[in-house]
Formats: C-alpha cells, sequence, structure tokens
C-alpha cells in the first residue's frame, strides 16, 4: 500500500433461519435472521436467536465477511445445518453490500512502517 489509505471492505451479512415447508423446527421461527454490520451484530425489534444457531455460524462469519475468490467453497457454499440433529432448519448466510472501515478506527495497533508509505 502506498496511498497512505488505511482502509479495507467487509461485507455486511445476513443469516436467516430457513426450511422445509412444514418442517418442525426447535431452533426459532423461518425468516428468523439477525445482521452482522462489521462487528456489531443487529437483531429486529422483539426477535431472538438461538445461541445455539449462534454458535454454528458465528465461526464462519469473519471469513465470510472478506473478499473470496470465485472458486473457494466460502464463496459459493451459503447454508449451515441448525446443531440439533432433530431440526431440518438451516441458517443462510448472504451477502450483502460492502462496508468501508477505517484500520486506525478499528483497533489500537498500528499497520507496521512498511504499509503506511
Amino acid at each position: 500500500m502506498t496511498t497512505g489509505d488505511d482502509s479495507f471492505e467487509l461485507y455486511d451479512l445476513r443469516v436467516e433461519i430457513v426450511a422445509p415447508e412444514g418442517a418442525k423446527i426447535y431452533c426459532g421461527t423461518p425468516g428468523d435472521h439477525f445482521e452482522l454490520r462489521g462487528e456489531m451484530l443487529h437483531m429486529p425489534p422483539g426477535q431472538g436467536f438461538s445461541i445455539y444457531s449462534l454458535s454454528a455460524v458465528l465461526p464462519l462469519l469473519p471469513a465470510k465477511q472478506r473478499v473470496t475468490h470465485a472458486n473457494d467453497w466460502m464463496t459459493s457454499d451459503a447454508e449451515v445445518a441448525c446443531p440439533d440433529p432433530n431440526c431440518s432448519s438451516r441458517l443462510r448466510i448472504t451477502r450483502l453490500g460492502k462496508r468501508r472501515f477505517s484500520h486506525a478506527e478499528t483497533t489500537a495497533v498500528p499497520l507496521p512502517a512498511s504499509q503506511k508509505d
């Protein structure tokens, strides 16, 4: 980087419960969702989200926020199985628009001198 620009982009994400029509599910209601904007998780007012379902998708979200190669499975695969083996729901991760962040505004750790010039 030679411009002095310390910015980077991440995708905003939407994680939504999807299930086959009429399926008995245990982790919530189809359509329940949250959005991840940067590091902040946002839910619609009055709606919850299962901590067990959240634990299934949480490790994937930072990678899903980043630009990936077209052939990378992280680019194409978008559904995660509910962690309850008796539940037929899936958690669909959808990339929304990109958001720009500044390194200096997201961490106290400075960029290495070689990246500032």
